[in-house]
């Protein structure tokens, strides 16, 4: 009797385990969004690259060239330290002999090119709101620029997130793909904004509190937020509240992300690669994001850490 309680058991356990892995096993792309045929806009490819900021997390630290994608910054987070890696068109070091499906899913569903979970310090949840698309011509820009032949570092990750298949877990509770839907009940110019803060610009990642395991507090969106890096600065509220920014007007976040100086002559060292970013796009695109920022529901919280 023991024995066949002891069968039992280990059958449903391998039941149990086999579940767990289906439900939790990377997610790629469907063939059909990536249909050959398709030709990249490079420009296009471009402009995503500058509203994603890739640069301020892949450029090769302590050099000015923000093409230089070598990689290497380091985020010391809570979970351990996250290595931003080479993404320059190198084959050897970056991804210049990735095929563009494997980019797309990177980018859109936090899956490697080995078919491994990505870490989600690398901002998919966000990316998965952009046009494939988009995400082609970002690939195409990005084999234009140069090739840095340098590895990357591991990650320094504390035990569980060490485990890579543990971020399966992660997506099932916090990471929900969908690409942007334009709403008809906004302007053009609000739904470019939208797509632009929401997508490529990944501005929720830093401006929205976290919980204890990483997950982004729907409720809480733009609320302003520790820095993810330990130690880092303070993600100022964003919404229209007193607590926020609900003194600005539309040009005048247009204007920040221009220059980098808000409406009272500061500075804020917080956002300066950012704008390093920001500050190439089009006056149409800088526009677009002052209206859907300036229209986002006001909410109070994070007054000590006011922009200004």
């Amino acid at each position: 009797m023991l024995r066949r309680a002891s069968a039992v058991l280990g059958v449903l356990t391998l039941v149990v385990l086999a579940a767990l892995w289906f439900i939790t096993a990377p997610r790629r792309l469907p063939a059909s969004e990536l249909a050959a045929g398709y030709h990249p806009n490079v420009a296009n490819g471009e402009v995503m690259f500058t509203a994603a900021n890739c640069s301020g997390c892949h450029a090769t630290p302590g050099q000015e060239d923000r093409t230089q994608l070598g990689g290497g910054l380091k985020l010391k987070s809570p979970f351990g330290t996250f290595v931003a890696p080479n993404i320059s068109s190198d084959p050897k070091y970056g991804v210049g002999a990735w095929t563009e499906a494997e980019f797309a899913n990177a980018v859109k569903r936090g899956v490697g090119r080995h078919g491994e979970h990505l870490y989600p310090a690398f901002p998919y949840s966000a990316y998965s709101l952009m046009k494939t698309s988009d995400v082609r011509d970002l690939f195409a820009y990005l084999r234009t620029l140069p090739a840095v032949a340098k590895p990357t570092a591991p990650h320094e990750l504390k035990f569980p997130y060490s485990l890579r298949p543990a971020v399966g877990f992660w997506k099932l509770l916090f990471f929900r793909p969908r690409e942007f839907i334009p709403d008809p009940k906004h302007s053009v110019a609000w739904n470019r904004g939208a797509y632009l803060a929401e997508g490529p610009g990944h501005c929720a990642e830093c401006h929205t509190p976290r919980n204890a395991l990483g997950g982004v507090e729907a409720a809480q969106l733009y609320e302003g937020a520790p820095n993810l890096e330990a130690g880092g600065r303070f993600a100022s509220n964003i919404t229209p509240d007193k607590d926020g920014i609900g003194d600005w007007s539309e040009q005048d976040i247009a204007d920040f992300l221009k220059s980098g100086t808000d409406k009272c002559f500061n500075e804020p060292t917080g956002m300066r690669d950012v704008i390093a970013s920001t500050s190439k796009l089009s006056d149409d695109d800088l526009a677009a994001l002052g209206a859907y920022i300036h229209a986002l529901p006001p909410i109070a919280g994070n007054p000590k850490h006011k922009t200004c």
